[in-house]
């Protein structure tokens, strides 16, 4: 693929699609000329182009026979039709990255020919802002170089990792899934400022951005969050008295919950 410009197509143009692209574009590892799309939805393949400078083409198979790098970026309940219709049109020069949730590489290795080249994702909505949490996994057919690129584009998004398809339905749980949580803690944090008084956009903003610090903190020192808890809480302070109602709402505890839960539901929709 090094020898030869790189052409990335996506089967589907929605907004995590949109996203991808836009972050490949902005960081330089591609041209927008070197990307394309179609959805079944025109206005959401206009939203595509407008967004990213991409070109659209006139259906899956075009994408196929245009692009090497083919992101299969459809609900997971229309997969099985798309690689139905892509099945004849896939080679072993294609690299298919398959970002639809619960549809197993088992599943649709099956559903196209055994040795193409398969990658698994599961990103996550922040994405759309350059910050997401991106897990992958590589099929049998998948090489080190494939994977070497996959990484390369999602960093282009933000945090990409390399796992076994096996912990794929915990990242869902986990970062998939994250956002929800949080935005629950930001929105209970700014509750809480807006009950001691503070007006709700003040409130709003601080919890954002305390969150925002405090994620990046962990990422730059990597340093244990317990150790940056530490150094925020002096004997007998504001914080350990707000920490010790946290522990006294079992926050710790609901959490662990919510990924745990968020992963048993995502193991029944995989159906392992």
């Amino acid at each position: 693929m090094a020898d030869v410009p790189l052409t990335v197509g996506f089967v589907g143009a929605g907004q995590m699609a949109t996203a991808l692209a836009k972050g490949f574009v902005a960081a330089g590892s591609l041209p927008a000329t070197s990307i394309m799309a179609f959805d079944v939805i025109a206005a959401t393949g206009q939203r595509f182009v407008d967004q990213t400078g991409g070109s659209l083409v006139e259906s899956n198979r075009d994408v196929v026979n245009k692009a090497k790098v083919v992101f299969l970026a459809v609900k997971p309940q229309q997969m099985s039709t798309v690689l139905s219709d892509l099945r004849h049109y896939v080679t072993p020069d294609h690299l298919l990255v398959s970002i639809a949730a619960g549809v197993s590489l088992k599943a649709m290795t099956a559903g196209l020919q055994k040795e193409t080249r398969l990658i698994r994702v599961m990103p996550n909505t922040p994405c759309l802002v350059g910050m997401g949490a991106s897990a992958f996994c590589r099929g049998t057919s998948a090489t080190d170089a494939d994977a070497a690129l996959v990484l390369k584009l999602l960093s282009n998004v933000g945090l990409a990792i390399e796992v076994p398809e096996k912990l794929l339905d915990a990242v869902t749980g986990l970062s998939g899934s994250g956002p929800a949580y949080v935005y629950q803690v930001i929105e209970a944090l700014s509750d809480g400022g807006v009950r001691m008084g503070l007006p709700r956009d003040a409130a709003t903003k601080l919890a954002a951005q305390t969150v925002l610090g405090a994620a990046q903190m962990v990422l730059s020192t990597g340093q244990h969050p317990g150790v940056l808890k530490d150094a925020v809480t002096s004997p007998g302070g504001t914080t350990i008295a707000g920490l010790h109602a946290l522990e006294r709402g079992g926050m710790r505890a609901a959490l662990m919950n919510a990924v745990e839960a968020a992963t048993d539901r995502a193991r029944q929709l995989d159906g392992s």
